[in-house]
């Protein structure tokens, strides 16, 4: 059983949980007390990680909801709320789903569905949690983006578009919101998620976003290697990848 350090439980919420990333954070802060709420598409695939966490002795919930749906979304964290009471972290980390196309080959549509995923529903999750936060005086934002938002890739080019502006958000909302008590952070993963791995083991990424949770003066925690990642780039627009 997981060990908890805390008296009254905090509630963590995880918009595009999965049982990769996505539980790899629940672990880890369920490990200090938190509550936590899972949304994601799938109602029989968070069934199946609420069942996971119970037997670890993590309180947890599915909200299913599509996350493009916006008015999905916000009903979602609402009954967070309900169920769970306020919302201490939130923590934005869909997959990219759709086409992934090339710098040449981006079309407004494939560029919208990107931005749409990772970028309005971000806004979309934020602006539901965001007021009683800033009611309360404290809160966490933690948005996640992909190693394309800091390192342009031709062969990611319509998700980098997306998260280049989810990263660009999010240090704003940094700058903003510190001083009246709110951390908002993002989360660069530079690698894949991979069980076993020193750095990329789903624990191993759940304990940094813990640890970039408790360091509130930071706005960046990046995961992985991102000179290696460059050097692909690189490699393939030799013509060698």
């Amino acid at each position: 059983m997981i060990g908890r350090d805390v008296v009254v439980a905090k509630t963590l919420v995880i918009v595009g949980a999965g049982p990769g990333l996505g539980m790899g954070v629940a672990r880890a802060f369920g490990r200090h007390g938190f509550q936590v709420g899972l949304i994601a598409r799938s109602k029989d695939t968070l069934d199946a990680l609420v069942g996971d966490l119970a037997r670890l002795g993590v309180t947890a919930a599915a909200f299913p909801a599509d996350i493009r749906d916006r008015d999905a979304l916000a009903d979602a964290l609402t009954r967070v709320g309900e169920a769970l009471g306020p919302v201490d972290v939130l923590e934005y980390s869909p997959s990219p789903t759709g086409p992934i196309t090339h710098a040449a080959q981006t079309t407004v549509t494939s560029a919208a569905a990107q931005f749409e995923l990772h970028v309005l529903g971000a806004v979309t999750a934020v602006g539901q949690v965001l007021p009683q936060m800033r009611a309360r005086g404290e809160g966490t934002l933690l948005l996640t983006t992909g190693v394309s938002s800091t390192i342009a890739a031709p062969f990611l080019a319509n998700v980098g578009l997306a998260m280049a502006g989810l990263r660009n958000w999010a240090h704003a909302l940094h700058a903003e919101l510190r001083p009246q008590g709110i951390h908002a952070a993002t989360v660069t993963i530079a690698s894949g998620v991979i069980p076993g791995d020193e750095v990329a083991d789903p624990d191993a990424i759940g304990a940094r976003y813990y640890s970039l949770y408790r360091q509130r003066d930071r706005a960046e925690e990046v995961i992985g290697d991102l000179e290696a990642f460059r050097a692909l780039v690189a490699e393939r627009a030799d013509g060698h990848g």
